[in-house]
């Protein structure tokens, strides 16, 4: 039967999203005291999971340890409002949280947790198919949102905005979707 998120008895990716969302709506931070808004937070993550569960499914990859990764990747930031080092500081609060619910084996921890602590860094490619899932459906859905080209453009060196553009467009491509012309490297 279909859950709606309701219950005790929730799959265990499904009872991390739902922890994940009433931690965003349980945080005392008000958004003059975050670096995102919770309406933000809420709306990434749970596009991140989406996109992460079609990604997977494209990949092969294994769905319930894609969602997993995808609505744990920020929780530093949902929990602190802040990104400074959110990935590193993210993977400890979200093996804590995993290890916690005693349904995940430690080998699947250290995959999700992986993951997690490495996807701020989409320059860089590896080996690790998770923690390119997940950089993937990072910065695909922070694509879709009016104002990240002029984000990137002040925040980030031109070398990492090109592997940034490279991946988004990468990402198109792989749904099907046709190039964003907004995000090329003149």
């Amino acid at each position: 039967m279909y859950h709606h998120y309701k219950g005790n008895q929730l799959p265990r990716s499904d009872a991390i999203q739902k922890l994940v969302v009433e931690r965003i709506f349980a945080n005392p931070l008000t958004d003059d005291q975050r670096e995102n808004s919770k309406v933000w937070e809420l709306k990434h993550s749970s596009s991140c999971i989406q996109i992460g569960r079609l990604l997977a499914i494209k990949r092969g990859l294994n769905v319930e340890l894609a969602e997993t990764i995808c609505a744990l990747h920020d929780i530093y930031a949902i929990d602190t409002g802040h990104y400074d080092e959110h990935a590193q500081k993210g993977a400890e609060i979200a093996k804590g949280l995993l290890i916690a619910t005693g349904q995940f084996s430690e080998q699947e921890i250290n995959i999700i947790c992986d993951a997690i602590r490495a996807h701020s860094d989409k320059q860089i490619y590896s080996d690790s198919l998770y923690s390119e899932m997940i950089k993937d459906a990072d910065i695909f859905d922070c694509s879709l949102y009016e104002g990240t080209k002029k984000y990137y453009e002040k925040h980030k060196p031109i070398e990492v905005r090109r592997e940034y553009y490279h991946r988004i467009q990468k990402v198109r491509e792989e749904l099907g979707l046709p190039p964003d012309i907004q995000f090329t490297v003149k």
